[in-house]
């Protein structure tokens, strides 16, 4: 076999949007250092866009570093598109209906797409299907290799062509699936008044909920056939247009409001999230079935088959996904619960504070969101030492993104929220008391960060393990009960600080039980990086806190800020000797001495 990958292999590897086969003997340095790395290991790799190796051996595959490297940027810069859309489409609710009476009921339906979003396309499907697609990869692969032939080419015991292991997944599960996410969303629909008596029984008016309720239930079914191509998609190393999909997700909402709020008011928005979910289908649509055509296979043979090729999608397995999920959504569901027994507009200022202040959380997540594949294929293939580079490397990476995002939000909280919002029917009080929220939610960043990066490794290999949702039911009675204990003294503040605690008692359970139950990274060295990284945000914070008052302009003092703060954080990590800052600091420094 040549070096560039020729024949049925490279047909093979092109067909499941695979790319070719690197030279051998050219390893990529990983993206950044793990905790107890040398400075300097960095990503160096120049390898052509869309070059994603296979692992050769144990170690990692050549130019999958430089890969993944510009798959996570690549799929930064759409996130960021999306997420200055979703500012966009914060921006045209607050103008037109503020913190109101319309936007709680707005913010209460939306409760059903939010839920849907994490248990279909952001966690849950990703959490089971990525393995499971990944084991079906690895099955072709292996096929292939023993017969030097197509999955599809030898005929097996029954006479008849082999089947694709890739082919039989889907059609053993997306037809299924199609099924019951339609009968969760026509019963949603039937059970909206239940539903919002049960996620706020303070409103007012509950009927405008209602309607907007109604509107949003079609999400069930579309964001689940999102979530299914954004993980089919994903195994594939396809990772842009599963980036794209809150691109159009946020178009259709934007594009409604507009048109429509002078007609339909608050349920305008509402009827442009379901226009919007449907876009988000059509963004993969193609990808997906090049990829992936669909084959016709007797049902008999699928649930054959089934059995041998998606063992990762038992009800052994699915229980514990769903139930870690919903225990970490339910985090928003305690919130708007008690925050609809304060004054109207508490639950508007928590769901802005909230949007914002985790944005940072996102963008430090894309890592390991284009890094789960490769974590989930080295469990299947039993590498479990490469696995620990990977999430360690995540855990650092992840860590100070978001840590610098928080000095920021902590320095910044005002301007950002007057900038962004403050305007139309949105006033200075509710600047003043979102960006209060705001600062208080910023604490428990991390936490949100670390979940989001620790609970990946624990479904990658397709045994059940229920201590993800024990450690996120026990963050979730935390914030219960303190949510509880401080609302009634502290209103959205009290809820806030409460979201902070929970969250974080879960990321400190995870990150003690990986080790020992999945992947064995080296918690005690984690926790110490990361712990450096968070003085270093905390110097950097308090640094833009004491200066965003000089400028009075709130644009002039947040541009400002968005130099001071992040070189406060660098020279505060150096000072620390935090390994990822260093390493960052010398790759910077060698790009630009190489570039002269």
């Amino acid at each position: 076999m040549s070096d560039t990958g020729t024949g049925t292999e490279a047909e093979a590897r092109s067909r499941e949007g695979l790319p070719r086969e690197a030279p051998p003997g050219k390893a990529a340095p990983p993206l950044l250092p793990g905790p107890g790395q040398p400075p300097g290991s960095g990503l160096t790799g120049t390898t052509a866009a869309g070059d994603a190796p296979e692992p050769a051996g144990g170690g990692e595959a050549p130019g999958l570093g430089s890969f993944l490297a510009r798959a996570a940027a690549a799929t930064a810069v759409l996130t960021v598109v999306g997420a200055v859309l979703g500012l966009v489409r914060d921006q045209a609710i607050a103008r037109y209906f503020g913190a109101s009476d319309a936007s709680d009921a707005f913010l209460i339906a939306w409760t059903v797409p939010e839920m849907a979003a994490t248990l279909l396309i952001e966690d849950g499907m990703a959490l089971l299907l990525v393995p499971a697609f990944s084991l079906a990869l690895t099955r072709r692969a292996d096929t292939e290799a023993a017969k030097g032939t197509e999955a599809t080419g030898e005929p097996d015991a029954d006479g008849e062509p082999r089947p694709d292991p890739v082919r039989q997944l889907v059609a053993a599960t997306l037809p299924r699936l199609c099924v019951l996410l339609m009968a969760g969303a026509a019963l949603l629909m039937a059970g909206a008044p239940w539903v919002v008596g049960v996620l706020a029984p303070g409103l007012a008016d509950p009927g405008l909920a209602v309607d907007c309720t109604r509107l949003t239930a079609v999400t069930v079914l579309t964001f689940g056939i999102t979530g299914y191509f954004s993980a089919a998609l994903r195994a594939h190393r396809s990772f842009l247009p599963p980036a794209g999909v809150y691109v159009a997700y946020n178009v259709g909402i934007i594009g409604m409001t507009l048109a429509l709020h002078s007609v339909w008011g608050v349920r305008a928005a509402a009827a442009g999230v379901a226009v919007g979910s449907l876009l988000m289908i059509l963004t993969q649509l193609p990808t997906f079935l090049r990829l992936l055509p669909l084959a016709r296979p007797r049902l008999r043979r699928i649930r054959k088959r089934v059995r041998r090729t998606a063992p990762l999608l038992g009800v052994t397995v699915l229980a514990p996904v769903v139930l870690f999920v919903v225990s970490r959504q339910s985090q928003v569901l305690v919130e708007r619960f008690l925050a609809s027994t304060l004054p109207a507009g508490a639950i508007s200022h928590l769901n802005y504070a909230q949007k914002v202040a985790q944005m940072p959380m996102v963008l430090s997540l894309m890592i390991c969101t284009v890094t789960f594949p490769v974590v989930a294929r080295a469990m299947a293939d039993g590498n479990h030492e490469k696995a620990r580079q990977r999430v360690e490397r995540d855990l650092a990476l992840a860590g100070m993104v978001v840590l610098l995002g928080t000095a920021v939000v902590l320095g910044y909280a005002p301007q950002i929220i007057d900038v962004l919002f403050q305007r139309g029917a949105f006033d200075t009080a509710d600047t003043e008391a979102t960006a209060q929220v705001m600062r208080v939610y910023a604490a428990g960043l991390l936490g949100h960060c670390l979940v989001g990066a620790l609970s990946r490794p624990f479904f990658s290999s397709g045994r059940p393990t229920w201590f993800p949702a024990f450690a996120m039911g026990t963050g979730l009675l935390v914030t219960m009960g303190a949510g509880y204990a401080l609302t009634y003294r502290f209103g959205v503040d009290g809820i806030a600080t409460a979201n902070a605690i929970g969250i974080s008692t879960t990321a400190l359970l995870l990150l003690m039980g990986l080790g020992t139950r999945v992947v064995p990274i080296r918690a005690r060295a984690v926790a110490l990086s990361l712990g450096r990284l968070a003085g270093a945000a905390l110097v950097a914070g308090a640094a833009g806190w004491a200066a965003a008052p000089l400028l009075p302009d709130a644009v002039l003092s947040l541009a400002a800020g968005c130099v001071l703060v992040p070189a406060v954080f660098f020279l505060t990590g150096l000072a620390l000797r935090s390994p990822e800052v260093v390493s960052l600091l010398a790759l910077i420094r060698r790009r630009f001495t190489d570039g002269r």
